[in-house]
């Protein structure tokens, strides 16, 4: 299978080159967040002002899809003759045609989505959105029909569930209808200019009549299938209001589009007349998708905005009543006593227990800085060993010991005569070195006990810095999971639509899944069954 064209996996603020490529980026961003805060019951205005936005910005941004043309394509930077030029025109207007649509289809698929999900809801779910999830209009329409029913008949439950699941299936129709024909029109298109690509650049001339005849041709079809639209439609539709007047796009004079040498004002004409073509097709799906697509948030959620309104209303009314303004020094008083209270549980949950734990872990490495055991003192018993251990062997063997001797050698002579002291233990005590012995012995244990002390202290004080540590982890965890929640909550990783890592993997899978399906749909050429 031949490569596919890599899909552009860069966030909005790496994509985006220059300053001026900001404007439109975030002006777009604006208006759907104030697009999503309105009702849906009046999408015509709407859907016009959007058109009306998404033309003006949509030449300051570039595709999502990149086009199947040479690299060498002429575009509107690279102008060096009147062919050249009207090459140039037509990409642009090829990149509004994919942008256009590719909006379009992504619209129809998020609202299809829901609508599925809705549908595979169980009754209840059904009928609480036919109830709650429409809007007040809807809430009062439904549940006045709900209690009439209810008095009338036992299956009033069960009428509103056909009516839900009628209500949906409508809208599910409609899209993917929609969508199939548009998921059509731009694949047929995609594989007109990869057939014509090599043309359009060493024959413009003859290539370029072929390929506005060749669009011209696919929004002929379009036009049929968006026209089974308005012939299918149900007399009880629960679709407000009327349809649009059946799509009908301007075609090409059959004069030109078997002709093979075009002036350049017949090129000119055609290409606006797709420009025209393509702002009649925004149009129109403004509106239809408009009619079809999911509730606005607003209407979704109207029950419990209106709840928060109420309560909000009351608390503030209740707020004013004990505020200054009406004279009453309450919530000054209720301030201070939360003000006195916050710091006592601060002070005996937070700061105390903080503290004490801080000096049971460094409590004793501050003692130990003072100097437990230190180094002098341990070098004063060991003098005061080798001493002994001298003047002992140079009165045993009347001997001078020489100055080079260790205090091992020294302590071997001590422990041979200790020995021999041993044979006669009480007249050695009292008459012989018996107990002076012993005494250096005891010596020799003081110093190996400093010695130990010594080397723990030194342990102690070096794993001090691993203590404090240790005691800052708790804290250290907690930022990070404060900071991964916040990155995920700005970067709305999310899906393929996000801006992290996680939607980077989603649209990876989604590249998979493409590349799977065109595989398959070779697979069925090579097999006859296209």
């Amino acid at each position: 299978m031949d490569s596919q064209p890599p899909v552009n996996e860069s966030t909005p603020s790496t994509a985006l080159s220059n300053f001026g490529e900001l404007v439109p980026f975030y002006s777009s961003y604006l208006w759907n967040r104030l697009a999503s805060l309105l009702p849906t019951s009046k999408p015509i205005f709407l859907g016009k002002i959007s058109n009306l936005y998404r033309q003006t910005v949509s030449r300051k941004r570039s595709i999502s899809f990149p086009l199947p043309l040479p690299s060498d394509f002429p575009s509107s930077s690279t102008i060096t003759s009147n062919v050249s030029a009207d090459t140039a025109r037509i990409h642009g207007v090829l990149e509004e045609i994919m942008a256009d649509v590719l909006s379009n289809l992504h619209d129809i698929q998020k609202s299809l989505d829901f609508w599925r999900s809705r549908a595979e809801g169980s009754n209840a779910r059904k009928a609480y959105f036919m109830i709650f999830e429409r809007g007040p209009t809807a809430f009062v329409n439904e549940s006045t029909k709900f209690v009439s029913k209810s008095l009338s008949e036992d299956s009033a439950m069960q009428h509103l569930c056909q009516s839900s699941s009628s209500h949906m299936t409508e809208r599910m129709r409609v899209l993917v209808e929609l969508r199939s024909a548009l998921a059509s029109f731009i694949a047929q298109l995609y594989v007109e200019l990869d057939k014509r690509g090599e043309d359009l650049v060493k024959i413009p001339e003859k290539a370029l009549p072929s390929l506005l005849a060749v669009i011209n041709g696919l929004f002929s079809n379009l036009e049929g299938s968006f026209s089974h639209l308005h012939a299918v439609r149900e007399c009880d539709s629960s679709v407000d209001g009327s349809y649009p007047m059946p799509l009908v796009f301007d075609r090409l004079p059959e004069v030109n589009e078997e002709g093979s040498q075009w002036t350049d004002c017949e090129l000119t004409d055609a290409i606006n007349l797709v420009h025209k073509n393509l702002e009649k097709l925004n149009s129109y799906l403004s509106v239809m998708v408009g009619k079809h697509r999911k509730p606005r948030r607003m209407t979704l959620y109207w029950v419990r905005y209106t709840c928060g309104a109420v309560g909000l209303s009351v608390f503030s009314i209740w707020l004013l009543r004990h505020s200054s303004l009406m004279g009453s020094s309450d919530i000054e008083n209720w301030v201070h006593d939360a003000k006195e209270a916050t710091m006592s549980f601060f002070s005996d949950h937070v700061e105390q227990p903080l503290l004490s734990i801080r000096d049971e872990l460094f409590d004793t490495f501050r003692k130990r800085h003072k100097g437990v055991m230190e180094t002098e003192e341990v070098q004063l018993t060991q003098d005061s060993l080798h001493r002994m251990l001298r003047n002992f062997c140079e009165q045993a063997t009347r001997e001078k010991v020489p100055d080079n001797a260790s205090d091992q050698e020294m302590l071997e002579v001590v422990m041979n005569r200790y020995e021999k002291e041993l044979v006669h233990p009480i007249h050695n005590l009292l008459s012989g070195e018996l107990a002076r012995g012993l005494l250096i012995q005891v010596q020799k244990l003081k110093l190996d006990i400093e010695t130990a002390m010594l080397e723990l202290d030194q342990i102690l004080r070096a794993n001090e810095i691993n203590f404090a540590i240790l005691a800052a982890l708790p804290a250290f965890f907690l930022s990070i999971v404060m900071l991964t929640v916040l990155r995920t909550w700005l970067k709305k990783d999310s899906k393929a639509q996000g801006r992290g890592r996680i939607a980077r993997i989603h649209r990876r899978l989604l590249v998979v899944e493409i590349e799977k399906r065109i595989m398959q749909y070779q697979s069925y050429i090579e097999q006859g069954r296209v």
